[in-house]
């Protein structure tokens, strides 16, 4: 993977990435006093639409943002460890870490801060799939919204993964896959997370312009062309950010399963609405509405990917906002603001469709808009919402790749 020069911006409302590759530059020469050597970028996503579908085995279908983690680094010459230090705000505590290079039998483990763990992760699957890395020290800035439901904790990943390759030439070429699974391990095992594959695939294997959808199960992809230049897509954020998001998020996998179990099937993926009706007397009620929503969610999935092929974006933003009501009555996963701000979009003529994407309990919603109309929307939210918005007009950008330092 050669390195490139940063990219023009194709997103209102985020920095251009060379300006957060000048923020990371000096943020790694104020701490570690010398310059770093090499660069990397990766990607937040934005989900279209597909969600809570990935540990079911489903479809999803999202997009790689211009929203991304800069990281910049260079082999460590006197310490003999990892020093890691980050620019983003409202983390958990410290900005810096540092931890020894594990090793193939002397493993790291998960620890405090909290963020850390997220490049500790990648520091000990990287050793163990690919090859042992020297000490580093780095530096990390982001412009993807914390807790927004745009997949920070990927891009972060992707970055760290993305940067060891540079660093370690001898382990290239690393193919999108292996890395997108080495991340997905990482936050598994480290920040104790049990998410799907969705966003390490997508901040891997995006394409400016295009779409991605992704099958769970084979892990087969396709992407599928979004660049209409009359047509964006608008991400508000909602400023909230819900404290049951991150205990929700394992009992909504496990309600997922249990329905799989008495549905006969190893996933949801394989079950029908005929087949949940039929069980219907068997189940809880609660996990009888969890598994309505995948199973109409992997539906309504494969049928936008349809509508996007044919430029039908009436359907696809009526699939949009049905997803919006099974993920707020059925799966229960929004909240007042999401389900307000989607309300106030879908009033303003030009929007096709509005849902919210990621986890859910806060973070963002996903609009499907006019390009002419972008404008009218923020502006009728922002004057409606009883919160405090944040607008980001995006078209879609590509996967993570190495960074061209300035001479």
């Amino acid at each position: 993977m050669s390195a490139v020069s940063p990219p023009p911006s194709n997103c209102l409302g985020g920095e251009p990435v060379e300006q957060l590759l000048k923020k990371a530059i000096a943020l790694f020469e104020s701490q570690f006093k010398h310059k770093p050597t090499h660069a990397s970028c990766a990607p937040g996503r934005v989900n279209l639409i597909g969600e809570h579908t990935d540990y079911s085995d489903g479809f999803v279908f999202p997009m790689a943002l211009p929203l991304v983690t800069v990281m910049v680094g260079a082999k460590a010459s006197t310490t003999g460890k990892c020093q890691i230090i980050t620019g983003s705000e409202n983390i958990d505590s410290s900005k810096s870490c540092e931890f020894p290079c594990p090793t193939k039998t002397d493993r790291l483990e998960p620890g405090t801060p909290l963020w850390a763990n997220y490049v500790k992760g990648v520091v000990d699957c990287f050793t163990v799939d690919i090859g042992e890395v020297a000490p580093f020290d780095a530096a990390i800035v982001s412009s993807v919204p914390l807790g927004g439901g745009l997949s920070s904790s990927a891009s972060l990943e992707v970055a760290v993964f993305t940067l060891l390759e540079a660093m370690n030439p001898q382990s290239s070429p690393v193919s999108p896959d292996v890395k997108a699974k080495a991340c997905q391990r990482a936050e598994h095992n480290f920040a104790k997370v049990p998410c799907g594959i969705m966003d390490q695939f997508i901040a891997t294997m995006g394409k400016e312009n295009h779409a991605l959808l992704i099958d769970c199960r084979s892990l087969k992809t396709k992407l599928v062309p979004l660049k209409d230049p009359n047509t964006v897509i608008l991400i508000t954020n909602s400023n909230v950010r819900h404290s049951l998001s991150a205990s929700q998020y394992p009992v909504r996998r496990q309600q997922c399963e249990t329905a799989a179990k008495v549905l006969g099937v190893s996933k949801l993926r394989d079950a029908t609405v005929a087949s949940l009706e039929g069980a219907r007397g068997s189940m809880d009620a609660v996990v009888y509405r969890r598994a309505h929503h995948v199973i109409t969610e992997n539906r309504r999935c494969e049928e936008a990917v349809t509508a996007l092929e044919s430029g039908d974006y009436v359907k696809f933003g009526q699939l949009m906002s049905q997803s919006h009501k099974s993920l707020t009555e059925d799966f229960e996963v929004s909240c007042a603001e999401l389900n307000e701000l989607e309300r106030l979009a879908s009033e303003v003529e030009g929007v096709y469709g509005s849902r919210m994407t990621g986890g859910g309990f806060g973070g963002c919603t996903v609009t499907l808009v006019k390009s002419e109309a972008a404008q009218r929307t923020m502006d009728y939210i922002k004057a409606k919402y009883s919160g405090t918005p944040t607008f980001y007009v995006c078209m879609a950008g590509p996967g993570a790749y190495q960074l061209q330092l300035p001479n």
